[in-house]
């Protein structure tokens, strides 16, 4: 069955791939970016290799995910043009920035991997709702470390690599809260690592190597988009780095996330400093 997907952080590497791969199997898909110009092109990518009515529904959207104002236009963009969404898939993401804040003095980081999806999701909720199965991928990732409160509000600075890592882990315990928020609207939400060191932009600038190919993201995301296996995982963690406990290029399994993902009250925590964060971003 056709599904209508949204994809954010889509004009290149996983994102871009998995909305070809989406695209040519027949999707709806809607791409998102935060250049105009390298969005067209993407869009004359997913079409030139779409299948079906697909042909006819791709689209995309533009937005600057460090900006809070934007991710909510852009939400609003979305609901009025689609009339229900069966999939968001939100993969924007940053990790080394020649910036490393924002114009509200928040690091990037937690305000692009973090905060973006958390807005952006909860403002397309209704839309969710209104698909017979919705589902939710958000992207995590093998590096996952305690969140610092102090960094997170803006009064401290860290390295990329623990900013990076801190925002990852508060996407995923948002992730299993999320889950459990929206179980009563049968909207599946998982999180998932879809691979350490993809070869890809973000990687090659941030390591310069790479261990897999980019397309093992790209296909695990795909996957956990469409397919019915993985119909009544909610509230699960998908690490593609492991398989039977052993790295390759093989597609991971489920596993454990940081335990702070799994710890309710590390998990209340974190909405009630969220909360604090979006408050004095709107004073």
């Amino acid at each position: 069955m056709t599904k209508t997907i949204l994809i954010t952080g889509s004009t290149d590497g996983i994102g871009k791939l998995a909305a070809l791969k989406l695209a040519e199997a027949g999707h709806q898909v809607y791409v998102h970016g935060r250049n105009a110009d390298k969005l067209a092109s993407v869009i004359a990518e997913a079409k030139a290799v779409a299948t079906g009515a697909a042909v006819d529904n791709i689209d995309g959207f533009v937005a600057d995910f460090s900006d809070l104002t934007a991710v909510l236009k852009m939400a609003a963009e979305v609901s009025e043009k689609l009339p229900k969404l069966d999939v968001l898939i939100n993969n924007a993401g940053i990790y080394t920035t020649a910036s490393a804040t924002t114009k509200d003095e928040l690091d990037i980081r937690f305000v692009v991997n973090y905060l973006a999806p958390y807005e952006l999701t909860n403002a397309l909720l209704p839309l969710l709702k209104k698909s017979s199965k919705a589902r939710i991928v958000n992207l995590s990732s093998a590096a996952q470390a305690p969140i610092s409160y102090k960094a997170f509000a803006g009064q401290d600075r860290l390295a990329d690599k623990d900013a990076y890592a801190q925002s990852k882990l508060a996407l995923t315990m948002w992730t299993m809260d999320l889950a459990d928020t929206v179980a009563a609207d049968d909207i599946n939400v998982i999180a998932v690592n879809p691979g350490s060191l993809l070869n890809t932009k973000m990687v090659d600038e941030a390591y310069g190597q790479h261990w897999s190919s980019a397309d093992k993201g790209a296909n695990i995301l795909t996957e956990l988009a469409i397919s019915d296996e993985f119909v009544d995982d909610s509230g699960k963690y998908f690490d593609n780095d492991i398989k039977d406990g052993v790295h390759g290029d093989a597609r991971g399994e489920f596993g454990q996330p940081h335990a702070d993902a799994l710890n309710k009250e590390a998990i209340a925590e974190l909405e009630r400093q969220t909360q604090t964060v979006l408050q004095s971003l709107s004073t």
